[in-house]
């Protein structure tokens, strides 16, 4: 079953064409890399797989349904249910909880929250960092905050994860700490992803590794 499927996705930025005709699919369960140098197009092409940004031409279809058919109101509840973001840095509140910064996004789609604590606790539980629920970020070091981060993506069970560069910021112990939870998650919520890194480590350890090279995957 295909996840996420594009048509012939073109971008360019003034006179520079960044995407060149990508074809591209992900199946259930799949954890895929996108690999290339830097300028090489492979945040641009997450950020229009994720719904961030659209393509000059082309076709974006997550679980069948063309996202480029969608209004801006639409759009946006439609990402915030189905696709789960985790960058590089936090960006989490400060002025809240962990707990309560794993739930934003299901506060935002007004989902119960009794159920969505409940859902947070669990994620933060396998993500082996259930006992700072408490404490703001601050207060938390690199990788837990990166954690968080990870939970947030997670909370409203989307039906894909993209994460850009998602150990970036991270040492090399949290990194591969992180590498690992990714296939946990995997197995124990049957979730997919999407990962741009430089990473070779996570890279080679993805079901599949596709590189991007003058706008095109190769």
């Amino acid at each position: 079953m295909k996840v996420l499927e594009t048509k012939n996705i073109r971008k360019s930025f003034g006179d520079l064409e960044v995407l060149r005709g990508v074809d591209f699919s992900v199946a259930k369960r799949e954890v895929v890399s996108i690999v290339g140098s830097s300028g090489a197009g492979k945040s641009t092409l997450l950020h229009i797989l994720g719904t961030l940004d659209k393509p000059d031409q082309g076709q974006v279809f997550i679980n069948g349904k063309d996202v480029g058919t969608l209004s801006n109101h639409e759009l946006a509840s439609f990402r915030n249910k189905e696709v789960g973001f985790i960058f590089q840095f936090h960006n989490l509140l400060p002025e809240f909880s962990a707990l309560e910064n794993i739930c934003m996004p299901g506060f935002l789609a007004k989902e119960e929250e009794s159920s969505l604590y409940s859902r947070a606790l669990e994620l933060m539980e396998i993500l082996q960092i259930e006992n700072r629920s408490s404490h703001r970020p601050s207060e938390l070091s690199g990788g837990e905050q990166q954690r968080v981060a990870v939970a947030r993506a997670l909370i409203n069970n989307p039906s894909i994860v993209f994460a850009d560069e998602p150990s970036g910021n991270l040492d090399s112990k949290n990194a591969e700490v992180l590498h690992q939870l990714f296939f946990k998650l995997r197995e124990a919520l049957d979730q997919t992803f999407v990962i741009v890194t430089h990473n070779q480590e996570l890279a080679d350890m993805s079901d599949r590794k596709v590189e991007i090279k003058d706008g095109a995957l190769i």
